[in-house]
């Protein structure tokens, strides 16, 4: 027995439902979930099966056999258009016939004799085969008065009685041209995105326009529309760090030394070539002088691109499994959670998830490894250098996500304790609307909302310590975010450390030289 999923196209009427349960019981299949909701779509349900192989192509070939198996989803054509029709019996029926040959669906029709316009119809269609509009339409030019009101192919003119197909028709802008059966598959995940948050009180046309409005967010942004707002702190006289803010997710650093250029954080993989036409204009654009590429967790707006990057990704063992699993809560308490698995669909596909190939994993320790040195709660599991700056990688707790890494500097006070401290304040609108649609699909971006606690009281007892330390420097702990501006805690609150400027595409590059320090 195996688990397999389709979607029914059925016809609005009384037992259509019944008819197609009847076929899955009569060849044996369990049904394991079904969704259905007339206020979204009045025809199209989806349904997951449990069946043995040969019993399920049985089931599929009785549904397509009474029209109920949705096989394709080809883009439909909204038509709607004035016709004027004779005033005599059997007008509108030869119309009718027209319409009928040519397989649209009539969507809108407006008449009545008594208004201002009474030979004059107003024509609404949905035409799956764009074959057939040229002909219909030279059909009933030849034979009638006719003027085009709206043609469009884009899915912006479809009405609800096709929500699905409209809804994949906006998808395809997304993800390019994706074959039907792969899109089908897709659109049961947001289908079950949607199902487990309507159970949630969620409206689910809500929950389809924000599914949407990540896919907008990434798309409006990259290319001649991408912007970042920069950072730039001398951290001594030959090192500048520089903090890169892109108009959706996680920030990326960038450490700049003489010998070598050390990244950590990539973005996401959508962004990539806009990241380097912008380290380019910061003279930062050789690529070969990054040599390394420090990954602090595997959520695609940290680590989306370092698969395109030349150089190698150091990460957690338990970060690489996540990159490769299909939830981003996988190792968590909350791996079983749909939402999680879900989200992590729709986030990688939309912003072109490249995981690290390039991969540099630090030591596993265990519970039972004796004598783990630790700051706090963290365990410090390898050490580098970037210049001569030393860092400790230290493993989180798993409140924001499982195999999650804070680098950090104690000489120096420079702490990346990416998505478990971010400074809200200094987020854009824009990106803070941008924020709010993860928080939504999933009800939490912490897989594990208690530990996610714990981890930030541990993180400023942490930041509280290394501030004392540097108090007779006339310094302060520099808390680069894994979103937002680097800042510095005052009266325990985030506060910008420096402003920011504006990088927009197409700014044409500066040098960058040791004079510049």
């Amino acid at each position: 027995m195996e688990q397999f999923s389709f979607i029914a196209r059925m016809p609005d009427r009384p037992g259509a439902l019944h008819r197609a349960a009847e076929i899955i019981t009569r060849y044996e299949g369990n049904i394991n979930r079904i969704q259905y909701d007339r206020r979204i779509d009045m025809h199209t349900v989806f349904f997951e099966v449990t069946a043995a192989p040969q019993a399920y192509e049985k089931i599929r070939e009785e549904l397509e056999k009474i029209g109920y198996l949705q096989t394709s989803l080809q883009p439909i054509a909204f038509l709607k258009f004035h016709i004027y029709l004779p005033n005599c019996p059997g007008a509108l029926f030869d119309l009718l016939n027209y319409i009928t040959s040519a397989e649209a669906n009539i969507t809108y029709l407006d008449f009545d004799d008594r208004g201002q316009h009474p030979e004059r119809l107003v024509v609404g269609l949905h035409i799956e085969n764009p074959d057939m509009i040229d002909a219909l339409m030279n059909q009933l030019k030849s034979r009638y008065r006719l003027e085009i009101l709206e043609y469009d192919t884009t899915g912006e003119k479809l009405d609800d009685t096709v929500f699905y197909l409209r809804l994949a028709q906006k998808l395809r802008s997304f993800i390019g041209s994706a074959e039907d059966d792969f899109l089908m598959r897709f659109l049961h995940d947001i289908n079950h995105i949607a199902q487990e948050l309507s159970n949630l009180q969620k409206d689910p046309i809500e929950v389809f326009e924000n599914i949407l409005k990540v896919g907008d967010c990434l798309n409006r942004t990259s290319g001649d529309n991408f912007y970042a707002d920069v950072q730039r702190i001398k951290i001594k006289d030959d090192i500048e760090l520089f903090c890169f803010q892109p108009p959706c997710g996680g920030n990326i650093y960038l450490f700049n030394t003489p010998s070598e250029r050390v990244m950590i954080d990539t973005g996401y993989g959508i962004y990539f070539q806009d990241v380097v036409n912008m380290l380019q204009y910061y003279g930062l654009g050789d690529l070969s002088l990054l040599k390394r590429i420090y990954i602090t967790h595997a959520d695609a707006d940290h680590c989306g691109a370092a698969g395109l990057f030349p150089a190698p990704s150091y990460l957690n063992h338990k970060t690489f499994l996540i990159t490769r699993e299909t939830s981003r809560a996988y190792g968590s308490s909350n791996q079983d959670c749909i939402l999680e698995e879900v989200y992590t669909k729709i986030i990688n596909l939309f912003s072109k998830f490249t995981p690290p190939e390039n991969i540099i994993l630090f030591p596993e320790i265990s519970s039972s490894t004796e004598s783990i040195e630790k700051r706090g709660p963290f365990p410090i599991i390898a050490r580098f250098r970037i210049g001569d700056l030393e860092f400790e990688a230290l493993e989180g707790i798993g409140g924001h996500m499982h195999g999650e890494i804070f680098y950090l500097c104690p000489e120096e006070g420079l702490l990346f304790p990416q998505d478990a401290m971010i400074n809200f304040s200094s987020l854009s609108p824009e990106r803070t609307e941008y924020n709010i649609l993860a928080d939504y699909l999933m009800t939490s971006v912490n897989v594990d909302s208690k530990l996610a606690r714990e981890e930030r009281k541990a993180l400023l007892s942490l930041i509280s310590e290394i501030d004392e330390k540097l108090a007779g420097k006339g310094k302060k702990c520099l808390i680069c975010c894994g979103h937002g501006s680097i800042s510095v805690m005052e009266d325990g609150k985030l506060v910008a450390y420096t402003g920011s400027e504006r990088y927009t595409a197409g700014q044409k590059p500066v040098s960058i030289s040791q004079d510049n320090f």
